[in-house]
């Protein structure tokens, strides 16, 4: 017989990364859901005892705390956040530490911001710190460090779902679990009684993003993620060599049936597989500006494996210094890739435009024919 899709894939798998969202943690009130939790540890349990190596990246710190102070709203005003998610934080590790030590299972807590993946040094650290756990049959579970980041100064990732992504990419072969309240990606709005869930998707497009409706995964006001931000994250992640399923986390025999290979959810299947320094300097990098390509250019780099030629740039904004990475859109505002940008901000709004044998008396000595060359460059497919 046949293995199915699922099957291969977590065959082939090197690390499994379960993402699970606030509302599926949360009860009604805000109080943490603790039967929901064991079985969550009991499936992870049981994949671990199948020699899968797993890592748990968690929502529910400002939902826990939101329920441990009785509020029935999540707060607004950062510094209250913080400390709401600071009790949570305490309350929500707990929990997870005393039900796995029921099954035999050690955890490690790591809090993590944007700024610690975006450092190439502190990538490789978490990276390193991560695969020494799993090396000791330590389950790792991961969750933003809400106490310290703070949106204004750029640390946030936003929602744990890129934070998963941002995990599930330090590894080569990652499959990505999102578990949400809702069964998948549906070709319209699933509340409509013909929807379809759309069980594979074989090739990224922009239409996808079309198709998303976030209603219920906002119904309690605690979680900061929703459709859009899963599916940014798998468009991260099978761009840069892994596996997504997307699949609903309110049913309890969900992730028990995704860990032993049945089909369930919406899987995003990948079709290349990129090398560690291109995944981080895809994915894990906060950009510092970004260059508007013309259609020649983005089909140069992205079709014929080209390096970005100043005549090939329309605009450019930021401030960002050569160097620096930079996010390459095409006039609709796409993003269709980053890169290490030979040239500052300044230096790209003189050349842009221009024909290279035109670089040297508009810049003088020391000229890059390209302004990104093509193994410091990422597309995205």
């Amino acid at each position: 017989m046949h293995s199915t899709i699922h099957e291969q894939i977590l065959k082939t798998s090197d690390v499994i990364v379960v993402k699970v969202g606030t509302n599926v943690l949360s009860r009604d009130n805000g109080l943490l859901n603790e039967p929901r939790i064991v079985q969550l540890c009991r499936d992870l349990h049981i994949a671990r005892q199948q020699k899968r190596r797993i890592v748990l990246v968690t929502s529910g710190a400002v939902g826990a705390g939101m329920g441990q102070l009785g509020l029935e709203k999540r707060p607004s005003e950062i510094a209250y956040l913080q400390a709401v998610a600071a009790i949570g934080q305490g309350k929500l590790i707990e929990t997870y530490s005393q039900i796995l030590r029921l099954y035999g299972v050690n955890c490690a807590q790591i809090l993590l911001t944007a700024n610690d993946l975006s450092n190439r040094e502190s990538y490789l650290n978490t990276r390193n710190t991560i695969l020494t756990l799993l090396g000791l049959g330590i389950l790792p579970i991961i969750n933003e460090n809400d106490t310290v980041s703070v949106a204004r100064l750029n640390t946030t990732f936003g929602d744990n779902d890129r934070l998963a992504a941002l995990v599930a990419n330090l590894f080569q072969r990652p499959l990505l679990v999102l578990l949400t309240d809702v069964d998948g990606l549906f070709d319209k709005d699933p509340r409509l009684p013909d929807a379809k869930l759309i069980p594979v998707i074989e090739n990224w497009s922009s239409d996808l993003m079309q198709m998303v409706v976030d209603t219920s995964s906002l119904k309690h006001g605690r979680s900061k993620g929703g459709m859009a931000s899963k599916l940014k994250a798998a468009k991260m992640i099978t761009a840069s060599g892994g596996t997504v399923i997307i699949a609903n986390g309110d049913r309890e025999e969900t992730l028990g049936q995704v860990l032993s290979g049945q089909e369930t959810g919406t899987i995003f299947l990948t079709k290349q597989y990129l090398t560690a320094r291109k995944r981080w300097l895809g994915f894990a990098v906060k950009t510092e500006g970004k260059m508007v390509l013309d259609d020649g250019a983005i089909k140069a780099i992205a079709d014929k494996g080209k390096s970005l030629l100043p005549v090939g740039v329309l605009s450019a904004e930021g401030e960002f210094e050569r160097g620096s990475v930079v996010s390459l859109v095409n006039v609709q505002n796409w993003e269709v890739g980053q890169g290490l940008t030979n040239y500052s901000l300044q230096d790209v709004q003189r050349i842009m435009g221009k024909k290279t044998s035109e670089l040297q008396e508009i810049i003088g000595k020391n000229v890059y024919m390209e302004v990104i060359h093509r193994d410091n460059m990422q597309i995205f497919h």
